[in-house]
């Protein structure tokens, strides 16, 4: 079918690390009666046209005008149900979560993604601001929490958006996230990347702001090696894989969903004791994936892939934490914004994806 093939391709276009980082982002493409969706966790790179899941658009516009709970996590049971029973069965799996706000918009392809330079504005304190002046007809989302409340909120936002301008928006910025862009051709897809891409690197020129981190020397093996032991009497399996880096200024709070699933909300900064890492387990209510020392930042997982992805997750928020600076600095995700995606199932089915 050639929209699949057109999609798949755009998948693997932008899901480069200049776009998303593990199994972030995510893309569709539909007709009247039928949505095809990346399936949750897996990674834009490794689509194929036989691994979209295909969703009955009927079905998925049921959620529109159910009446959800009150409580988050029976709102989010309630919608993951409708959603499995919009799956296909020709395409068995799970789609990814975002697939009922992909199907509120009319555009023909959807490509989602979390660009480091674009989410240097979302991520920022004047990043509302910015993207009123640099791109005048995109659509801002104030943060919501990603699910079902964020396909209400944004399928809202965008009937106000097509009263006022009598046309749905191409370009979308949700705060603390990403951006969609949407668009009947493929083309138009790359080409509306290309200016938001061209133009942040442009202010980001004039600003004297670039996305190079700072990196200091590998720690000696030997020292890994040791501190990886501390890490393992503390925290058994929860590190039993530790990547190391040379120290570099890692964020200290949770900038976006991605960033605390793959990497946590806070990286532990204490003296490297088995008594100060079991008190951060216990305070936090999980075991640190980023562990930071005077010589090193420390990815820590259950496994490499993990313990790697948490270092990779480091440093993009390192680097978005910089380009926030040409916007009036870096904006953290509130508490209960951070608690929500901290306890939730569906971004704990994502990562043991990956």
């Amino acid at each position: 079918m050639a929209i699949l093939r057109t999609i798949t391709l755009l998948s693997h276009e932008f899901g480069t690390s200049d776009y998303v980082q593990a199994g972030g982002g995510n893309t569709s493409c539909k007709n009247k009666t039928t949505l095809w969706v990346k399936p949750s966790g897996t990674t834009l790179l490794g689509l194929t046209m036989e691994t979209f899941i295909a969703m009955d658009r009927a079905l998925l516009n049921r959620l529109y005008t159910v009446e959800p709970p009150e409580s988050p996590a029976d709102r989010e049971e309630l919608v993951k149900n409708m959603m499995a029973k919009a799956v296909l069965a020709s395409t068995p799996g799970r789609a990814s979560v975002e697939a009922p706000l992909h199907n509120a918009l009319s555009a023909r392809f959807v490509v989602h993604t979390h660009p480091p330079s674009v989410n240097g504005m979302t991520c920022s304190l004047g990043g509302r601001a910015a993207a009123a002046r640099l791109f005048p007809d995109a659509l801002w989302v104030p943060y919501v929490d990603p699910g079902y409340t964020l396909c209400m909120v944004v399928r809202k936002a965008i009937q106000d958006y097509k009263t006022a301008n009598g046309k749905e928006p191409k370009l979308i910025f949700l705060e603390n996230h990403g951006v969609f862009v949407c668009a009947k051709k493929d083309e138009d897809i790359r080409t509306t990347y290309a200016q938001v891409m061209d133009t942040l690197a442009r202010v980001y020129a004039e600003q004297g702001v670039t996305a190079k981190v700072p990196v200091g020397d590998p720690p000696p093996r030997g020292l890994v090696l040791r501190w990886r032991a501390v890490l393992e009497e503390a925290l058994g399996e929860d590190a039993a894989a530790v990547v190391a880096s040379g120290r570099f200024q890692v964020t200290a709070g949770p900038i976006s969903p991605d960033h605390i699933v793959y990497a946590k909300s806070y990286p532990f900064e204490g003296v490297l004791t088995v008594e100060n890492l079991r008190a951060f387990k216990e305070a936090r209510g999980y075991a640190p994936r980023i562990v930071l020392t005077d010589q090193a930042v420390l990815g820590v997982a259950p496994t490499e892939k993990g313990a790697k992805l948490a270092l990779t997750l480091a440093m993009d928020g390192a680097i978005v934490r910089r380009l926030a600076r040409a916007f009036g600095g870096l904006q953290l995700l509130t508490d209960p914004s951070r608690a929500f995606i901290e306890n939730w199932e569906v971004e704990a089915y994502r990562m043991g994806q990956t």
